[in-house]
């Protein structure tokens, strides 16, 4: 019924992987994407995906690891984009907030890994962090690459970024913080977004959602996430779910409908 599409289940907060996948599958959940951060990392996820039928990845450098980010890290990751089971090239993008940071480093990455996404014929993940102008810059430089799709990963942006994002035809997740009781712009954007172009995600073990918000997250809290939305936009349940299931498997179209 859910599709969490954006986890880590490779975190050590989450150290019985079992446990954590017998739960979601329990609760509803059918599929979940893990994201890579780094080659260990995706080729954690791979492993993860080829033990579980459920699970799917992404492969990927995230901002915050660029200074380990040389050929042999773009080869590793480049090298699993080809595997069945790897829907995107994620998470890639600015992070400006953790110091110390590299801007020039972070930007190249993020440019070489979306070309990479189109010359693999797979859509992106992108993680925006206290970098909306240069993400934007860059996306708008990029469009031409953005072949097989893009999706902003934790959306807490305005609504004027959003409808820029959308000009550009990526689709807005929507993470528990969307929950919180001090949620105000993204709340605005949430109601905006259109049908088609939405998505939901825990981030775990990261940000769990309100009544939760300060626990280890897991990818079962994105029916939590998901009803709040559906509740938001005045549309059932079940078939809310069955919208962003179909969302899902339109942008990461490697899924196999469940």
């Amino acid at each position: 019924m859910f599709i969490d599409t954006h986890c880590h289940l490779h975190d050590a907060k989450l150290p019985d992987t079992d446990l954590v996948v017998n739960s979601y599958l329990r609760d509803g959940v059918d599929t979940v994407i893990n994201m890579g951060c780094c080659s260990a990392t995706s080729i954690g996820g791979r492993d993860l995906a080829e033990k579980y039928p459920s699970v799917y990845f992404a492969t990927g450098c995230h901002p915050s690891d660029v200074n380990t980010f040389d050929q042999k890290e773009f080869d590793i990751i480049k090298s699993l984009c080809s595997h069945p089971k790897c829907v995107a090239v994620g998470e890639i993008g600015l992070d400006y907030y953790w110091q110390p940071f590299d801007k020039e480093k972070q930007k190249k990455a993020f440019i070489s890994q979306i070309e990479l996404a189109k010359s693999e014929k797979l859509p992106i993940c992108i993680h925006s962090r206290d970098a909306t102008g240069d993400m934007l810059s860059i996306l708008k430089d990029n469009k031409d690459k953005l072949t097989y799709g893009a999706v902003m990963h934790c959306f807490s942006g305005s609504v004027e970024t959003a409808k820029e994002l959308l000009k550009l035809g990526l689709y807005i997740s929507f993470a528990g913080p969307l929950t919180f009781k001090n949620a105000r712009s993204v709340l605005d954007v949430a109601k905006i977004v259109p049908l088609d172009k939405c998505l939901t995600e825990t981030d775990s073990p990261f940000l769990a959602p309100h009544p939760l918000r300060g626990t280890v997250n897991e990818p079962k809290n994105v029916a939590i996430t998901t009803a709040f939305l559906a509740k938001l936009r005045g549309i059932e349940l079940t078939e809310f779910a069955s919208i962003l299931s179909k969302n899902a498997q339109t942008l990461f179209y490697k899924l196999k409908a469940k």
